[in-house]
């Protein structure tokens, strides 16, 4: 399904180089727009470059991480808000800035929409006023600027609102590693350590360029390692089996690159 779906085709990008070409044609639209008739000693002391817009998206991310976590149902505070629903968020917030600048659109106020907009397609049910509850400030206004953006994020994300997630891809590598790898005692172990790796990836590049597979194993082959054990055998000889050697080599590449990647992260 991830092979056929908006995700893959519109939202997973080939490396790096092409994230950060997509970032510097953002902030050069937005100089270009509101600065032509500066010269470019004018427009570097008015505008943000690309790298410098790029630290504050990062540092929102981990405020929109920190948000997810603390959110409380006003009516039940025992709910939480579903892991899936921050990823959904996190993907969405990246997207957004590829093709936006936040000189233009401030990243607290996207931060938000993001996040409510996800609840809605992962069926976290919770009403604006209840949604706002979690906001500081003005709630209402805060409504007012969510319900504002919603439609104009969901235009900037071309209506692909869907997102494959590795959750799923790791129930299936547990449950395969319990049936035919019995060598890795109670793989149920390796949860905390799993669940810590997708939170970390996701304040990463990651999610944009490796599928949702290859970033659940990378996070099940480093909690392994965590234990001081591998599945050298098992992903080599069992998952990828001869006929199917020609993309392993890709696969480990990716797999390294995500925990790379997961590894830069702080906080």
């Amino acid at each position: 399904m991830y092979g056929s779906s908006t995700q893959f085709q519109s939202w997973t990008f080939r490396d790096e180089h092409e994230l950060a070409k997509l970032r510097i044609q953002a902030n050069g639209d937005f100089i270009e727009k509101f600065g032509r008739n500066m010269t470019e000693e004018e427009q570097a002391q008015h505008f943000l470059t690309a790298e410098e817009e790029h630290v504050m998206v990062r540092a929102y991310e981990h405020s929109l991480r920190d948000f997810c976590k603390k959110f409380r149902d006003p009516r039940d505070a025992r709910i939480r808000m579903l892991p899936s629903v921050t990823t959904t968020a996190q993907h969405y917030f990246k997207r957004f800035y590829l093709y936006n600048s936040v000189m233009d659109y401030h990243p607290k106020e996207i931060l938000v929409t993001c996040v409510y907009l996800a609840c809605k397609i992962e069926e976290f049910y919770v009403t604006i006023n209840d949604f706002v509850h979690n906001v500081r400030g003005d709630k209402e206004k805060a409504a007012e600027i969510i319900l504002n953006n919603e439609l104009q994020l969901t235009q900037e994300l071309q209506f692909h609102l869907i997102i494959h997630q590795p959750f799923r891809p790791v129930e299936g590598l547990l449950i395969d590693i319990k049936t035919r790898f019995p060598q890795l005692r109670d793989p149920e172990r390796l949860r905390p350590s799993i669940e810590e790796f997708l939170e970390k990836v996701n304040l990463t590049d990651a999610i944009l360029l490796y599928a949702p597979g290859q970033i659940a194993l990378a996070a099940v082959t480093t909690a392994v390692s965590r234990l001081g054990e591998n599945l050298d055998h098992y992903v080599t000889d069992i998952l990828f089996p001869n006929e199917q050697k020609q993309h392993l080599a890709v696969l480990i590449e990716a797999v390294r690159m995500t925990k790379s990647m997961k590894q830069s992260t702080r906080g």
